[in-house]
């Protein structure tokens, strides 16, 4: 008979907490990783033979950066910091934080709960972030930490103990039940019905008896008793990298189509000549952000392709169409085709402008002419 209690089993695990951060246009992978020096280099790919489905144009760069003490629920724990620098500008921290072992799962949740509650992640991913950007700065192309941030935590399991030897095992997406996975991920402390516990948690995988994957917005769960193995949380750092990039520029052309409304308008004031040279700028200006950004989100969404259906590529594929990576995408390409349409606008005026003042010149010259000839006559 399967367990249902929280307390049938015991656990081994860990919780890692990302902060993603936007550093800059552009990371020179190979140049941070001279910046940073020789010990630290570091290009990380997926290990599994079915990874062999998921390219990567330009594997990010792995930088340790120590062990440091936070306090969590009353105690004070070691963790591990490091990081993640991909080319297209984004740096990724990660914050690992061994559980206690053999606890059970209720306690295991409770160790979840109270990572989120600390305030030390948050002061430690600012403050390391800092030094660290200070060593790699010339590496950045255009530097500048941009407001918004992306967040996500993975909790890892190496080993399930249902603590009574001889039973015969039972794969691990059997033994966990919706109950469970609900009060770890998405921290629901009253009992929900089984419907809302299902679509709580309706993303899972398994490639072997012995693993699993379950994505929530937030969250995720990694079974995973070969502690070498760690490609589900590359690929998820992958997704969050690529969705913080897509928010990024979609909450930049937000803010920027108010203000290229004024300056159209302020250019298309009526004025006598209208001179063509008032255009310029605002033309300039535009084409140069529409390449910025179609350029970026190219470069983003090609860094890393997944080539075939296998397990890796799919828990990658749930997890952009769980970030909502398209809808993102169609909205940055919606504000770029008000981009392209008001150049185009734009360009025509400057055009128009351009005859109308080839037409002055022209009758300016006849009249010339004309006024040259008479004089001539006269004389």
């Amino acid at each position: 008979m399967l367990p249902r209690a929280s307390g049938d089993f015991r656990v081994d695990g860990s919780a890692t907490v990302y902060r993603l951060y936007d550093v800059g246009y552009a990371i020179a992978l190979e140049q941070a990783a001279g910046l940073l020096g020789q010990h630290e280099r570091g290009r990380l790919r997926p290990a599994r033979i079915d990874a062999r489905a998921i390219q990567i144009r330009n594997p990010p760069l792995f930088v340790p950066m120590g062990s440091f003490e936070i306090q969590i629920g009353g105690a004070r724990r070691n963790a591990l910091l490091s990081a993640h620098l991909f080319d297209f500008g984004v740096c990724s921290l990660h914050l690992r934080v061994p559980a206690p072992p053999a606890l059970t799962w209720s306690s295991f949740a409770d160790f979840g709960r109270a990572l989120d509650a600390s305030q030390d992640p948050a002061a430690l991913f600012e403050r390391e972030l800092a030094s660290l950007l200070e060593r790699a700065a010339p590496a950045v192309e255009r530097p500048a930490v941009a407001p918004l941030v992306e967040e996500y935590k993975v909790f890892r399991i190496d080993r399930l103990d249902r603590g009574q030897p001889g039973l015969t095992p039972v794969p691990a997406a059997e033994l966990l039940t919706d109950e469970q996975l609900v009060d770890l991920l998405v921290g629901e402390r009253r009992r929900l019905s089984v419907t809302a516990r299902r679509e709580l948690v309706p993303n899972r995988f398994s490639y072997y008896d012995d693993d699993l994957t379950v994505l929530t917005w937030e969250n995720a769960l990694v079974v995973e008793p070969r502690a070498d193995d760690r490609d589900v949380e590359y690929v998820l750092e992958f997704a969050n990298a690529q969705l913080l990039e897509l928010r990024m520029y979609d909450l930049q052309l937000d803010a920027e189509l108010p203000a290229l409304y004024d300056r159209a308008e302020a250019v298309r004031v009526p004025r006598r000549p209208r001179l063509a040279g008032r255009f310029r700028t605002v033309l300039s200006d535009l084409q140069t952000r529409v390449a910025d950004v179609t350029e970026t989100v190219e470069r983003v969404e090609n860094a890393l392709k997944v080539t075939n259906d296998v397990y890796l590529a799919r828990i990658y594929a749930a997890a952009l169409e769980l970030f909502r990576e398209q809808a993102w995408r169609r909205g940055i390409e919606r504000k770029l085709a008000i981009l392209r349409e008001t150049y185009s606008m734009l360009n025509a005026e400057a055009q128009a402008a351009r005859a109308e003042l080839l037409e002055i010149a022209i009758v300016v010259l006849i009249v010339a002419e004309l006024a040259l000839a008479l004089l001539r006559g006269h004389s």
